[in-house]
């Protein structure tokens, strides 16, 4: 077996590897990127077909991070575009604004309807629902469960799989914390802003690269291979190598790559799996406490242009199996390179080894060009051309037993203090790319000297999306300028794990 060495070993190309490896290379810390792709960037690269180009889910580039915003513009300069949002759920044959706008909801829902929304609401706010543990439950005591019913439910049924009753309430608590009804009537009458500090939800502008999200990180790796590290591609973790108290080397494709310092950014199942020797008992039953949902794009090729307005729109019509449809040319107009044809992004959310997983790429076809016609959004015989994406693990599911989980995979973390769990699916947390890069970069500092407990920024809490500006001394004070977790969800974590 052939060995190389490095300092610092790096586990995964995507965001949060490859911002590792820019904050450790701006300092002179060599490191090498294993990454099991033919292509830098994740869940976060661009697929290119035929000169059309289309993102895996859409990114938005926005953040509260002026750290993470800096990077972004030192690394994409003028090719970083600032686009307006637009976005609509179609539910019921209409199509209502998201943000929701009270108005347009109005009209949309009839005047009958909007007066029983108004009534649940209020009921709501007067004998709220306790106790709030998972998600039906904590959207319907901020907007009611008729708007629950009507504009929450069914999309995020499809995205997870499961009943809103059986996914944990710190989702909701994550991604669209900040929003209730009252600011949904603040901000369409007082407009986007309100003191900086709009919750995240309903901002209505975002930056994006010119060619998708993964120009970003192939510029990335440009700069730090030229700062002297090292990104080797078609790289695939096969064992990771450890004894008491440190983690020794990592074998992909017959190399040993040893070093001081590990970071991993791949799925903690897949870590787990791939220590050798085995890990202790309770850590290898602990891989079956994380789940993932899988996603298939079938990006159609469409004859005619402007089909629709939107960015995306959700689809919350359960006639249809499609759960979100991305409109790339009104992300950038370079992503379609004919501006006579239009390319849409027809998102399902899966399980792998499910009838949509495993259906060939034909059917896959036919089904998204009679939704297509089902939604009215175009003509399924002006379809000229598809192309079908299928990404494993792209959300990390948070289910009734993942935090038992993280509870052993950070017992076993403290053992060995030389690996560093960073990103999304490496910290299983469904955050968003700038708290995946907050994450690695923090842990590059971490092999510098510093001392972040990256398990307690809590940057899923809330803190960056209700305006706060970090610098260098905000970081270091962070964890104690963290709002807590609602306490809920901690305790049924714990009647869950005593049962």
């Amino acid at each position: 077996m052939r060995e190389s060495t490095g300092p610092v070993i790096i586990l995964g190309a995507g965001p949060a590897g490859l911002s590792a490896a820019y904050e450790l290379s701006a300092k002179g810390v060599p490191c090498a990127i294993l990454e099991q792709d033919s292509v830098v960037g994740g869940l976060a690269r661009t697929v290119e077909y035929k000169g059309y180009r289309f993102d895996i889910g859409g990114h938005r580039f926005f953040t509260k991070l002026p750290l993470v915003e800096k990077i972004w513009k030192d690394v994409l300069g003028d090719d970083l575009l600032v686009r307006p949002r637009l976005s609509r759920i179609y539910y019921r044959a209409k199509f209502f604004r998201y943000p929701l706008e009270p108005m347009d909801a109005f009209m949309g829902l009839g005047p009958a309807e909007s007066l029983r929304c108004v009534a649940s609401f209020v009921r709501a706010r007067l004998a709220p629902s306790w106790p709030e543990d998972d998600l039906e439950t904590w959207v319907s005591n901020r907007f009611g469960r008729r708007l629950f019913e009507t504009f929450f439910k069914g999309y995020t049924e499809k995205v997870w799989g499961l009943p809103c009753r059986q996914i944990c309430a710190e989702w909701g608590s994550q991604r669209i914390r900040g929003l209730s009804l009252s600011s949904l009537l603040w901000n369409s009458i007082a407009g986007n802003r309100r003191n900086g500090r709009t919750p995240k939800t309903l901002v209505r502008e975002f930056y994006y690269p010119r060619l998708g999200p993964g120009m970003m990180w192939s510029r990335m790796q440009e700069i730090v291979e030229r700062q002297g590290a090292r990104v080797v591609f078609n790289a695939p973790v096969e064992e990771i190598c450890w004894q008491r108290g440190r983690i020794i080397g990592v074998r992909a494709r017959g190399t040993l790559y040893t070093g001081e310092h590990f970071i991993s950014s791949i799925p903690i199942r897949e870590l787990i799996m791939r220590l050798t020797p085995q890990p202790p008992e309770k850590l290898r039953h602990a891989m079956h406490d994380f789940h993932y949902r899988d996603f298939i794009t079938v990006a159609l090729i469409i004859r005619g242009s402007r089909l629709f307005p939107d960015n995306w729109i959700y689809v919350h019509d359960p006639a249809v199996a499609v759960g979100r449809i991305q409109n790339y040319a009104n992300w950038s107009l370079e992503m379609t390179p004919d501006p006579a044809t239009t390319c849409l992004g027809f998102e399902y959310f899966c399980q792998h080894g499910d009838s949509l997983w495993t259906m060939p790429d034909e059917k896959l076809r036919e089904q998204a060009m009679r939704e297509l016609a089902h939604l009215g959004l175009g003509d399924p015989n002006a379809v000229i051309d598809a192309k079908v994406v299928r990404v494993p693990r792209a959300y990390p599911v948070y289910d009734a037993v993942y935090q038992r989980g993280i509870a052993a995979i950070r017992r076993f973390l403290g053992a060995v203090p030389n690996l560093q769990l960073v990103g999304r699916n490496g910290m299983h947390r469904y955050n968003n790319q700038d708290h995946s890069m907050l994450t690695a970069i923090l842990a590059a500092r971490n092999v510098m000297g510093a001392s972040y407990d990256l398990w307690d920024l809590k940057i899923d809490s809330g803190y960056l999306e209700e305006g706060n500006r970090l610098d260098a001394t905000d970081l270091q004070a962070l964890e104690a300028t963290q709002p807590s977790v609602p306490g809920l969800i901690a305790s049924a974590f714990r009647r869950h794990s005593a049962g």
